[in-house]
């Protein structure tokens, strides 16, 4: 069961690049889950996913030499959630439907995160360089947060000055 959660029920597999895979898969999850429950299923989504990656990556991880596997994408399904959350959690709080999640949302928060996952910079990257199985989630969690601050970023600069 460890294995199948941390290579996200096969999304893990796919090649080339099973972490880009991996985001792709949890963008389209995300997207669903949004959809029936707005930010609030998401949220719950994102820390139950974020709990069981810690304990799926200890127990798939248990013994080997160097955990951070390229098949492991629970991390980056859990750094993804948590990225899609920022742009959910502002169409929640301006009272737009569920069916809304506009599309450069979800693509600047796709880009955003694979861009932090992958250039690894500042703690990001200490966390990645920790090479240890909690290390294996916080380098995407981290990479999560400040894709999420990102997306926001970019969504003020465009919309503050079609406002004006």
């Amino acid at each position: 069961m460890a294995r199948l959660l941390c290579i996200w029920f096969g999304a893990g597999l796919l090649r080339p690049a099973p972490g880009t895979w991996g985001s792709a898969v949890a963008v389209a999850m995300g997207l669903l889950i949004h959809r029936i429950g707005h930010f609030p299923l998401l949220a719950l989504a994102t820390g139950l996913v974020i709990l069981t990656g810690f304990w799926a990556v200890a127990q798939y991880t248990a013994g080997m030499a160097d955990p951070d596997r390229s098949e492991i994408v629970i991390d980056e399904v859990a750094g993804q959630w948590l990225t899609l959350m920022f742009p959910s959690f502002g169409f929640w709080m301006m009272d737009l439907p569920a069916e809304t999640f506009p599309y450069p949302g979800w693509v600047a928060a796709f880009v955003f995160f694979r861009i932090f996952d992958i250039r690894k910079p500042w703690v990001i990257g200490r966390a990645d360089r920790r090479h240890d199985t909690a290390g294996v989630m916080l380098d995407d969690l981290w990479a999560g947060l400040f894709a999420g601050v990102a997306t926001m970023i970019a969504a003020a600069a465009f919309h503050i000055p079609m406002m004006l």
